[in-house]
């Protein structure tokens, strides 16, 4: 980075995260941006509460080192597990003037808005329902809300390993598609709580009645970062706008190239480093 570089930090378990990424690009070009991917040791959902709050942490340090004044956790297990204890006991002790965001909040804001029967859905890792954050945020906004979740801890694996777009993914996407809308015959909204998910959307769509949507979070989220920049001018005064991207993964920087393609839409090219 350059020496007076303040990019917005985002952070993922893994490649997941860069589909959130693009669609912060289009909300907000003029900023720079660092991504980074803990390749090495993702995925998160399956792990223990205090090993992703652990690792998050440490990439969440690492983004802090590298100038940024604020990451946003682009992974939902972090965001679940992680980002109220670093919110509220490590960074008072690190840099008060810093922030870290989550992608849940900001869906669970306008989740409530966008059913009509009052039942939605939540696909995501084991780590993210069993949290049950989505749960707990939406009954904040949106008490008279129903919330139905089912964990798809087959998705993510299916997505890294390129096979998500293979005949034989078709199984696990119904298989869990099934089971979530067996819950409640009356549900018309699901929202995708995995950034990694959007590259299962069209199957998603093929085991789905007719008349029910599903969303992304990437444009949730980046929506709701403009309103957080507009609200906190202070932190806007200290990002840098000169449009670049950079990336770094925990794995090897080859590799992380080739695969990002899939869900950023674009050629990256990353560096390899570790946090501890």
């Amino acid at each position: 980075m350059e020496q007076n570089s303040a990019p917005i930090g985002v952070f993922d378990s893994g490649y997941g995260g860069l589909t959130v990424l693009k669609e912060l690009e289009k909300a907000l070009p003029q900023y720079d941006y660092l991504y980074l991917g803990d390749n090495a040791r993702a995925p998160y959902g399956t792990r223990s509460f205090d090993t992703v709050y652990e690792y998050t942490l440490q990439a969440v340090k690492w983004l802090f080192n590298q100038g940024c004044p604020l990451v946003i956790l682009a992974c939902n297990t972090a965001s679940a597990r992680a980002l109220r204890n670093i919110q509220q006991k490590d960074l008072p002790g690190m840099d008060a003037e810093k922030r870290v965001l989550g992608v849940i909040r900001p869906t669970a804001e306008i989740a409530g808005k966008l059913t009509k029967t009052g039942n939605i859905g939540i696909l995501g890792t084991q780590g993210t329902v069993s949290s049950h954050s989505y749960m707990l945020e939406l009954q904040k906004f949106y008490p008279n809300v129903n919330v139905y979740q089912e964990a798809c801890p087959m998705w993510v694996p299916l997505v890294e390993n390129n096979e998500h777009d293979k005949t034989g993914a078709n199984y696990f996407v119904k298989q869990h598609i099934d089971n979530l809308l067996g819950q409640c015959p009356d549900m018309d909204a699901i929202f995708l709580a995995c950034t990694h998910y959007p590259l299962l959307l069209d199957k998603i769509k093929q085991y789905i009645p007719e008349g029910m949507r599903v969303f992304e979070q990437g444009s949730i989220v980046a929506e709701s970062l403009v309103h957080y920049l507009e609200r906190h001018p202070e932190m806007r005064s200290r990002l840098s706008t000169a449009s670049s991207r950079s990336f770094a993964t925990t794995d090897q920087a080859a590799s992380f190239d080739r695969q990002a393609t899939v869900f950023y839409g674009k050629s990256v090219s990353s560096r390899r480093i570790e946090l501890l």
